[in-house]
């Protein structure tokens, strides 16, 4: 399917109905786990632990949050409980996770656009791993690329009006920002769901 984004942003909000307490919390601690390893400044050596820390955790996190989302779109029992469950698959995802950075990375060498036209076409990689247990980081990373074909632009434009709210999420000091992760996490999930030809719009 194709569906419009504004509609599958109206979607993920019906789905967050009633759950936006637990998806909050969840992508509170979600954010807190990726995000303070490598913010800890004091020493040199700290910050380069920190940073492999959050590395080495990044990728189970991304597959946990994935489930996660995936569960609260499709209006089956999610718990917070489900971003931990990326750990265990801790190598398939850390693997997925280190090979997307890297290919990422190397387009972004060349150019900027060349990298992020990467990182929309590995952008579903975590979902088709939550959906699949037994896929292989590579595969996954192929089925993520084939499947964005012709999709790219639709993304880019979804998250041009994430970047517009995010921008507004700053004038409330930030606070906005509870609310917008879990959204802009279970539209992308819409969103995989949809070209993915198993859209469940609410």
């Amino acid at each position: 399917m194709n569906t419009e984004n504004i509609i599958l942003m109206r979607s993920a909000r019906e789905s967050l109905k009633g759950k936006w307490g637990l998806a909050i919390l969840t992508f509170f601690i979600y954010t807190l786990l990726t995000t303070a390893p490598g913010s800890v400044r004091h020493h040199d050596s700290v910050l380069t632990l920190g940073s492999i820390l959050t590395l080495i955790i990044a990728g189970p996190l991304a597959l946990g949050a994935a489930i996660f989302s995936l569960s609260i779109s499709r209006g089956k029992e999610a718990s917070l409980g489900q971003i931990f469950l990326g750990f265990n698959r801790f190598s398939t995802a850390f693997i997925a996770y280190l090979l997307v950075l890297v290919y990422v990375i190397l387009w972004t060498l060349l150019l900027i656009v060349p990298g992020i036209i990467a990182a929309l076409g590995y952008s579903m990689t975590f979902y088709i791993m939550a959906d699949d247990p037994l896929v292989k980081p590579e595969d996954a990373l192929k089925k993520s690329k084939a499947m964005m074909n012709g999709f790219k632009l639709k993304l880019f434009y979804l998250c041009l009006r994430f970047f517009l709210l995010a921008l507004l999420c700053i004038l409330t000091l930030g606070i906005g920002f509870l609310w917008l992760i879990p959204y802009v996490h279970v539209t992308l999930a819409k969103f995989y769901d949809d070209i993915n030809g198993n859209s469940i719009l609410i």
